[in-house]
This record gives C-alpha cells, structure tokens and sequence, in this order.
C-alpha cells in the first residue's frame, strides 16, 4: 500500500551555516563594535548574547534575517524569557522545536478522518503515517494538511508505493 511520513525538522546544515553567517555579520557590523553580542549553539538550542535589551533584539533580528535566506523556517523557533546576566548583559534561549508534538499529530489524524479521505493516518512518535490505496488518495491528503495546518512547517517525505 502507498504511504509516506508527515514530519517536521529543521535541515540542522542550513541552521548552523545560517548561525555562522549570523555571527560573522555581529563580529563586522560597527554597530556591534566592542559589544559581547554573540549566538551559541548546542545541538538544538541557540543562546543569544547581548549587552543590552535593544542589542538582543538586533541580533535576534539578524539571526532571523540569516535563517529566512537560508531557507530554514522561523516558525520552529520557541523563545524562552530573557535573563540578566550581571550588569546590563542579557541572554535569551531559543528552542528550535524539531518533529510534530503529540497535539498537532492528533489534530492532523482528526483533520484527515473529519473528512472522510480514504486514507489511514497513525502517529508514530514524532511522525505521522499517512497509507491509502491509491496515489491519488495520498497527493488529496498532502494538499489537505497543507492547507489547513499554518503553523508548523510540514515536511512530506518517505514516500512508497
């Protein structure tokens, strides 16, 4: 039987290029000059450096700015609260959410059952598993989700027929 795998990862290539340019352009802009403004990272979460609140969020904005040229989606950033870090120093954590949390799969499974698709579709960790009988089937369910679900960059892959 047809079927493929609805996820939702960031390429963590493009993150870190796109992190790197990031940094690169903080270190040259004058700006920036003689402030500890910088982005970290370890596996999937950014710290961002700034002297102040207003540096933090022109590095944010950068950092946003380097990701969209990269083709890496912002919507898979969760930003946590800013934190003092002695004097006027601030940092940031920001998440970056990779695959489809538990409520959004059951939304996309109840999305696809409300309307009746002749397909199945089953949560299988952090992927959905969409199966049908005909291409046709499957191809009508990827335009459905594509459609109804904006606020999670989806991926469709692992496709067999």
């Amino acid at each position: 039987m047809p079927s493929f795998d609805i996820v939702s990862e960031v390429n963590k290539v493009e993150l870190k290029n796109a992190l790197e340019q990031a940094n690169k352009e903080i270190t040259n802009r004058f700006d920036f000059k003689g402030s500890d403004s910088r982005i970290e990272q370890k596996e999937l979460e950014l710290t961002v450096y700034a002297d102040d609140d207003f540096k933090l969020s022109q590095v944010k904005d950068v950092l946003l700015n380097k990701m969209a040229k990269r083709g890496v989606d912002v919507r898979l950033l969760d930003e946590k609260n800013k934190e003092k870090i002695g004097g006027d120093k601030v940092k940031q954590i920001i998440n970056v959410k990779n695959g489809i949390e538990s409520d959004l799969a059951k939304r996309i499974v109840k999305l696809i059952k409300d309307n009746k698709m002749k397909v199945q579709a089953s949560i299988q960790g952090e992927t959905v598993r969409v199966t049908g009988t005909k291409r046709d089937d499957l191809q009508e369910a990827i335009a459905l989700c594509k459609k109804h679900i904006e606020d999670v960059p989806l991926q469709f892959n692992n496709f067999r027929d």
